[in-house]
C-alpha cells in the first residue's frame, strides 16, 4: 500500500497539473527539452546514455563501450579487450529506463546468452566494486556559477539473510522488496533457488541499485554541504551545457565524495530525473509532490533561459517522431 509502489502515472498525477501550468506559462508542452541543450530530449525519454558518457570526461566513468545489435561475440570481445574491460561487466541498453534489461555478466557464456536475447544497441561497462552507491541531484541556472545539490540518497541494494534453514526461494517470499521481484529474479538471475543460505550470511540478489528492481532508497540530504556542491559544481561544468539533472555513481566513502576522490558516474540523467530521496520508505506522498514540483520549477527556470539566449523547444512534429522511434526500438525487443 505504500506510494512508492505505487505505478509512476499514479505517483505524478497531482504534480502533473503544475507542470501543465508550467508549460503554459513557456507556451510549449516541450519546454523540457531545452534544460540540458546538449543532451537529447533535454534527457526527458529515450536519451542515448552513449552521447552522454561522450561528453563527460573519462575519467569520471567506468570503462564502457558501445554495442550495435548485430555485433558478433568475437567484435565484442574485441572492443572489451581494447577498452581494458574484464568480467564481471554490466549490460545495459543505450536507450532505457528504470532497469530496464539491466544485467550483471560474469563469463563468455552469459555474455552469449545476453547478446542473443537483447536486440537492441546497448553498452557494456566495468562493474564498479566501490562500496557506496549514490544518487545526486545537481541544478545550476544557466546565468549562475554557482549550483546546489537538492537530493542525495544512499542505494541499499537488495539483499537476503539466510537462517540456515530456509532456501533462496523461500527467503525472498519473506522478504517484501524480494517477493515483489520475484518473477523478474526467477526469469533473470543466476541463482539457485532451491539452495540453502548458511545463518546470517547476507547474500546479494540484485546487484545494482535500481528502485524498480528492489533496493530501497534512504535520503542522505541531511550530508549535504557546502564541500558536496563545490566538488560536484565543478563536475558538471566540466560537462557541456548540463544544467539539471542525476548522477548515479559509486564511491569508496562518504569521506572521498566530499573530497571528490574515488567516484565512478555510472549514469547521467536529465530532464527525465527524479531526485531519488523520495523514495526513501518514511518520506510522505504530498511531501514528494512539493520535492517534484520544486524541481520542476528548477527544469522550467533553466529552459526558459537557455531559450531565451536561442535554444529551441521541441516542437510536437519532432516529438512525436522520437516517441515512434522509442516504440520500434522497445519492439524490436519485445517481438522476441
Amino acid at each position: 500500500m505504500h506510494w512508492e509502489y505505487w505505478p509512476m502515472w499514479l505517483v505524478y498525477l497531482p504534480v502533473s497539473f503544475y507542470y501543465a501550468y508550467l508549460s503554459l506559462k513557456a507556451r510549449s508542452f516541450f519546454f523540457f527539452s531545452a534544460s540540458n541543450p546538449q543532451i537529447e530530449n533535454g534527457g526527458m525519454f529515450f536519451e542515448s546514455k552513449w552521447l552522454i558518457f561522450k561528453q563527460i570526461p573519462k575519467e569520471l566513468f567506468p570503462s564502457t563501450i558501445f554495442i550495435s545489435s548485430n555485433d558478433s561475440i568475437e567484435l565484442i570481445k574485441s572492443k572489451m579487450l581494447e577498452a581494458d574491460i574484464n568480467y564481471p561487466v554490466i549490460a545495459k541498453p543505450d536507450r532505457g529506463e528504470r532497469g530496464w534489461l539491466v544485467k550483471k555478466i560474469q563469463s563468455d557464456s552469459e555474455l552469449q546468452q545476453y547478446i542473443a536475447s537483447v536486440k537492441v544497441t546497448f553498452l557494456i561497462q566495468s562493474y564498479v566494486k566501490l562500496p557506496l552507491e549514490l544518487s545526486l541531484f545537481y541544478y545550476r541556472h544557466p546565468n549562475q556559477k554557482k549550483g546546489t545539490i537538492t537530493s542525495l540518497t544512499f542505494k541499499e541494494l537488495l539483499t537476503i539473510t539466510g537462517n540456515g534453514l530456509d532456501t533462496i526461494h523461500e527467503l525472498i517470499y519473506k522478504k517484501d522488496r524480494a517477493f515483489l521481484q520475484y518473477e523478474h529474479l526467477k526469469k533473470h538471475s543466476p541463482l539457485d533457488f532451491n539452495a540453502i543460505v548458511e545463518k546470517d550470511h547476507t547474500l546479494e540478489i540484485v546487484p545494482y541499485g535500481n528502485h524498480a528492481l528492489g533496493a530501497m532508497f534512504i535520503n542522505y540530504n541531511h550530508l549535504i554541504s557546502q564541500d558536496l556542491i563545490d566538488v560536484f559544481d565543478t563536475i558538471s561544468k566540466r560537462i557541456d551545457g548540463f544544467h539539471f539533472g542525476r548522477f548515479d555513481l559509486r564511491c569508496s566513502s562518504m569521506e572521498d565524495l566530499l573530497l571528490g576522490k574515488n567516484i565512478s558516474i555510472l549514469e547521467l540523467n536529465g530532464a527525465g530525473a527524479e531526485p531519488a530521496h523520495i523514495y526513501d520508505p518514511s518520506f510522505s506522498y504530498w511531501k514528494a509532490q512539493s520535492v517534484l514540483a520544486s524541481h520542476y520549477k528548477m527544469m522550467f527556470d533553466a529552459a526558459m533561459e537557455n531559450h531565451n539566449r536561442g535554444v529551441e523547444f521541441m516542437n510536437f512534429e519532432t516529438f512525436r517522431q522520437i516517441r515512434n522511434a522509442e516504440k520500434i526500438y522497445k519492439r524490436n525487443q519485445l517481438c522476441l
